[in-house]
């Protein structure tokens, strides 16, 4: 019986020890690569290209100067969005509208959420955030607190933001950046656009995005980290 268990012990060393092998050999082959344009455009053309023409595909392209350079990984999240947003502080003071967010940041879960909002402290300042997630929080709860006050940034999933803009909660006229969340993954090793559910949400976002954002508006395709 000790022969048994010990020799199951050591099974299970080498079971962990090759999970551990694998585990680092696919992120080694899939390291972090910051995002550029042509990753939302193929993912688009991916998933609308079946059921529209060649001429509605075009329209949802938006020209290289609606991204803005993604992150290089040597900013925190905080620095990031300082360096690409200049004219947020001006922004922020001038935007008055309900139901409407300035930058909206998009993550793969509640959790996830947290951990941005909590980085950017140094950048929001005074800023009024919004969680966008279902966890803990009712819609109805978000959607009247979006009708009620001003908030400038909006932090997450992919399924709350598709139901707030389903409902009429949030409208997206007023939002001039996207954050993706690209390249985080989670305990299971997934992207936020390696999830089925989550991607075909994300693209219902980027859709409505698409439809209403104007020449001023700006998509950022970054990789959110921490130091």
């Amino acid at each position: 019986l000790f022969l048994l268990d010990f020799r199951f012990c050591e099974f299970l060393t080498h079971l962990h020890h090759t999970c551990m092998k694998k585990i680092s050999d696919i992120l080694e082959k899939s390291a972090p690569k910051p995002g550029v344009p042509a990753d939302l455009q193929n993912l688009l053309s991916q998933h609308f290209g079946e059921n529209r023409s060649v001429i509605e595909i075009e329209e949802l392209k938006l020209s290289d100067s609606c991204f803005l350079p993604a992150n290089d990984l040597t900013h925190s999240f905080s620095s990031y969005l300082k360096e690409i947003c200049p004219k947020w502080a001006k922004l922020r003071k001038n935007h008055k509208e309900k139901k409407s967010v300035v930058m909206l940041v998009i993550c793969s879960s509640a959790l996830r959420s947290l951990e941005l909002i909590k980085s950017m402290t140094a950048f929001k300042g005074d800023c009024r955030v919004l969680k966008l997630f279902a966890k803990h929080i009712k819609i109805k709860e978000q959607m009247s607190m979006l009708e009620k006050g001003v908030f400038h940034i909006g932090v997450g999933t992919p399924g709350r933001v598709k139901a707030l803009v389903e409902q009429d909660g949030l409208c997206l006229n007023a939002t001039k950046y996207m954050v993706l969340d690209w390249n985080w993954r989670d305990q299971k090793l997934r992207r936020m656009m390696d999830i089925p559910e989550v991607l075909y949400k994300h693209l219902y976002i980027l859709y409505s995005i698409y439809s209403t954002f104007d020449s001023s508006a700006q998509i950022l395709v970054s990789r959110v980290f921490f130091l």
